[in-house]
Formats: structure tokens, sequence, C-alpha cells
């Protein structure tokens, strides 16, 4: 069993704030988009949606920038390669639905009647997509399949570094702190 006290490398802190700040703008979105509907007579939570969105595509490509120049640190030791396998899976998933489930949600967006603007400082250019189209159906679908996807990928992931950090006592948890 490992001990929380072993040495550990921790990832830079340009990584560790991008990680935080999507993780933080991901959940709120989720929440968002399980939302609106039900509390729509109430409140308007659509536009902060889509400015949210926006906001996880652009720091999602700055991150896979960041994650280009940057080497990720190397796992604590005892890690089994099966967890290292899946981490790197999950995170290949993270990165991919960080981009697509945004673009997506741009088609969806660009598609509607309202401009898209980015919390009401400036609109942001509307892709050439057809309401009722192909384009539109399919990334509405997509949207909403991949949101589920995402919601079940941030229980894992959380359940898996806290496994991690509580019942196998490993670093994991402490590298992105």
């Amino acid at each position: 069993m490992g001990d929380l006290r072993q040495d550990y490398v921790r990832y830079n802190k340009g990584a560790r704030t991008l990680h935080w700040a999507i993780a933080v703008l991901v959940i709120a979105n989720l929440a968002t988009g399980l939302l609106h509907d039900p509390l729509e007579p109430y409140v308007r939570l659509m536009p902060f949606h889509k400015a949210t969105g926006m906001t996880i595509l652009a720091l999602s490509v700055v991150r896979i920038v960041w994650r280009a120049m940057w080497q990720r640190p190397p796992y604590p030791p005892g890690i089994s390669r099966n967890a290292i396998l899946s981490a790197r899976v999950v995170q290949a998933a993270f990165y991919a639905l960080m981009i697509v489930m945004p673009v997506t949600g741009w088609i969806l967006a660009s598609a509607g009647k309202y401009p898209l603007d980015w919390f009401g400082l400036f609109e942001l250019p509307k892709l050439p997509v057809v309401r009722h189209s192909a384009a539109y159906s399919i990334g509405h679908e997509m949207h909403e399949i991949l949101g589920w996807l995402f919601l079940a990928l941030v229980v894992l992931h959380v359940a898996a570094a806290l496994r991690h950090h509580f019942l196998l006592r490993e670093p994991i948890l402490r590298r992105m702190m």
C-alpha cells in the first residue's frame, strides 16, 4: 500500500490552473445543460451555458498547447500499468470532449435566432448551419449524448482520484493540487 508522504512530482502551475478552471466550468456547464429546461420559467441559463462552453473551448485549446510544451510529471512508483493506461484513456476522452462538446454547442447556437455572445461583452461568429438541417440534428443529438458521457467521465475521474488518495494512499490527487 502506498504512503501519502512519499515523494511525488506535481504538475506545473499552468497545468494545474487550467485543469481546475476547466473542471469548474465543465461542472457548471453540465449543471446548466441539465437544468436549463426546468428552470427556464425562472432564470435564463442558456446564455451563460453558451458563453461558458466557448470559454471551455478556448481554455482547452490553450491546455492542449500547454500540454505539448510541457511534459507530464512521472507517475509515482507502484502505480500499476493498468491504472496508467486507464488514466491515459480517460485523459484522451476528456481532451476530445473538451473540444467536441463546445463545437457541437456552437453548431446548435449558430442555427438559433439569438446572437452567440460571450457574457454580453462581444458576439462570436455563427457557423453556417441551417436550423433543422442534418448538421443541426446531428449536432443536437451528439451534444446531448456527449453531455451524458462527459458527466459519467467526470464521476469516474473524481471517483478514481478519491480511490487513489484515500483507499490506496497514493499521491495521485496531490499531483494536481
